[in-house]
């Protein structure tokens, strides 16, 4: 093999990784305590190291040299060579090859062995182990004109999962982005209702080191070693992958937003994996005590933290986003355990540096936003403290609506809050009702039926004892632990689904679903399958509730329609305007208004809000009843239109009346005659 120091260029370039340039390519590398980086080239299929190149040149930190005669389709990795001070966070190796961090396509997925763990005192090669970098050609950035449309309804999506079982996908298409494409999956997509699609993350992830040896695999993907190489797995022609499969949404007027995991890698904690950052340079890239860098801070759950407030981390984060943007059309960015983006030193705030950087750039001006705004850090529950410009999971409503149909105590003043907006948590900071993300369901926990199919979690297969996982779900059975046939618990089952689901469709804010949740599906009671990528996570199209999706899409039409009395802004309780009545009233079922009292035991709960509709001040109301009796409505000042109900199926009886049955467990909408 040919070992040789790069020619020099001029000054150090001012991209980061690998840019083609007339005879080569001009390469730069961060590292500020490396003494020297290799550039290590591989032949055409990536099994052979042909050549070894030192980084001569140094300007700073930035480490930078140009190789010749190398081309598109070229296959590369670094290796670093500095101290060995593993209490001070150096942990240099030349024998670890690694990946670089700016890499935009990688030629092979992530795998374990032993030998990436290894201590420098008992290095081998780890080339066997390391997929290789491509090379890829200079592409112009794409100038779309296309603004980011405010979101509706987001629908999260796996995409292996998604499509493995998918009966009309080709199976060269399955697993993949391409499966996305298919005009089945959007067609699926379109009958929905939905207006974006959040897809968990595509980016090359690694399998934490536990699970070969339990015979299982990582199926989400938070655990990423590059962050901007699609997984080889999804995407075999990297990023060009993903625009087509952007093109092919945004034909249907479906937008794409990324879930994206900039809080950790997958070299995880001390005793894990040296494949990239790690070996580059550890003790900047991560957090680490201040009195013995060799412990590495875990505000993540995941065995180490990236250092988000220091200039190497926020400049790789950024070209992340940038990539995305520009190669991809991508609509926005869902981040994972957002607070660490907002970690210093002295813990979260929300005018930290990338956070700054994120929302003041330029190119992520009009792109949508989200935070999932906790971390398992000192103080990482920060709903509601993000700024203007984020839209956050909102957990408070996740839990307060399953409190409240699970049939909690003093439930019915928090669901309130939370069907209305959550104006407790989101008003204060400017922000209106859309910038809560609802959801009851999502890929970490319970799936929508197993939320009233199991009061505890189910995690053996996990390997962990079912220690992993939440273990307080707000779930409720309604009789029997897990699937049964007993008819009449799964009609139980069925009609609290219903209910659960028009709660969250009728609610002000931003609905979230799951895919998946609109077949019933089950994950047989297991609340963190992270680790099953099996035919637990897979999507049972074979055998989907078709009855259930026609439901959710009933639910999407029906929100469309009340767009007014959905309306994003906070409601007072005050009368707007000329108007005769307030904006909002809490009603008992004999139509009185519920005193403060009245909050703690009420199992019963109707919304009027008085909404603009036809130059005419109308009224709609939506009654809650979580007993399991019906109840009587008596409905204040004249005749109602029921306009949809979560127990009956059909179209609901529309005569006018000032009375009428709200069957148990359901949810009902009404519409005032003027």
């Amino acid at each position: 093999m040919e070992r040789r120091a790069l020619p020099l260029s001029l000054t150090a370039p001012a991209h980061r990784g690998v840019r083609l340039v007339d005879g080569g390519a001009d390469v730069c590398i961060f590292s500020r305590h490396a003494d020297s980086i290799w550039f290590c080239l591989f032949d055409d299929v990536g099994e052979r190291e042909i050549s070894r190149w030192r980084l001569c040149g140094r300007a700073d930190d930035l480490h930078y040299g140009f190789v010749p005669a190398i081309r598109v389709g070229g296959r590369y990795g670094l290796r670093a060579d500095g101290p060995w001070q593993p209490e001070r966070g150096h942990r240099f190796d030349p024998a670890k090859l690694l990946v670089d961090p700016h890499a935009t396509r990688i030629d092979r997925p992530f795998r374990h062995g032993f030998e990436i763990c290894l201590p420098r005192d008992r290095a081998v090669d780890t080339a066997p182990y390391a997929p290789r970098a491509i090379v890829e050609a200079n592409v112009a950035q794409i100038c779309s004109p296309r603004a980011s449309a405010k979101p509706r309804f987001i629908y999260e999506v796996a995409v292996k999962a998604f499509t493995k079982l998918h009966p009309d996908v080709p199976l060269e298409q399955r697993d993949t982005l391409a499966g996305l494409t298919h005009p089945k999956t959007i067609e699926h997509l379109v009958r929905l209702g939905v207006s974006h699609v959040e897809l968990m993350p595509v980016a090359a992830w690694i399998d934490e080191r536990h699970l070969p040896a339990l015979g299982l695999r990582n199926a989400w993907g938070y655990n990423p070693v590059c962050f901007m190489a699609l997984d080889p797995r999804l995407a075999s022609n990297g990023i060009s992958d993903l625009r087509s499969a952007t093109d092919a949404l945004h034909e249907a007027n479906i937008s794409v937003i990324l879930d994206v995991v900039f809080n950790h890698t997958g070299e995880s904690d001390t005793h894990g994996a040296t494949l990239s950052l790690r070996g580059l340079d550890n003790a900047i890239y991560y957090r680490a005590d201040e009195h013995d860098a060799s412990l590495l801070i875990n505000d993540t759950g995941c065995g180490n933290t990236l250092a988000c407030d220091r200039e190497p981390v926020i400049r790789l984060v950024m070209d992340t986003l940038h990539h995305f943007v520009r190669h991809a059309d991508i609509d926005g960015f869902r981040f994972d355990l957002a607070p660490v983006l907002g970690r210093t030193p002295a813990g979260f705030d929300p005018a930290a540096p990338l956070l700054q950087a994120i929302e003041c750039d330029p190119e992520l001006s009009g792109k949508i936003l989200i935070a999932e705004p906790w971390d398992v850090g000192p103080g990482g529950y920060r709903v509601g403290e993000f700024s203007a410009r984020w839209r956050e999971w909102n957990g408070s409503y996740r839990d307060d609506v399953r409190r409240f149909w699970r049939g909690d105590a003093a439930a019915a003043g928090p669901f309130a809050t939370r069907i209305v907006g959550s104006s407790d948590i989101f008003q204060s900071s400017g922000r209106s009702p859309s910038a809560s993300v609802n959801f009851i369901a999502a890929h970490d926990g319970f799936t929508l039926r197993d939320l009233v199919s199991h009061e505890q979690r189910h995690n053996e297969t996990n390997g962990e004892n079912n220690a992993d996982g939440h273990a307080d779900n707000a779930a409720w059975n309604c009789g029997i632990e897990g699937e049964t046939k007993d008819a009449r618990v799964n009609s139980l089952r069925d009609r609290d689904i219903r209910a659960l689901l028009a709660t969250l469709f009728l609610s002000r804010g931003t609905p979230m679903l799951t895919a998946g949740d609109e077949l019933g599906r089950t994950q047989g009671g297991n609340n963190n399958a992270y680790a099953q990528d099996n035919e637990t996570t897979w999507l049972d199209w074979c055998h989907a509730d078709t009855e259930l999706v026609n439901y959710v899409a009933l639910l999407t039409a029906l929100r469309r329609q009340l767009a007014p009395f959905l309306q994003d802004k906070f409601l007072s309780g005050q009368r707007p305007g000329d108007h005769q009545s307030p904006d909002a009233q809490w009603l008992h079922a004999d139509g009185r208004p519920l005193a403060s009292d009245d909050w703690r035991e009420a199992d019963y709960v109707a919304l009027v809000v008085s909404i603009e509709m036809d130059e005419a001040a109308r009224r709609c109301m939506i009654a809650f009843n979580r007993l399991a009796l019906p109840v009587t409505a008596n409905l204040p000042g004249g005749a109602w239109r029921k306009l949809f109900c979560s127990a009956e199926s059909g179209e609901p009886a529309s005569t006018g009346a000032a009375n009428f049955q709200v069957p148990a467990r359901s949810v009902s909408l009404f519409i005032g005659d003027v």
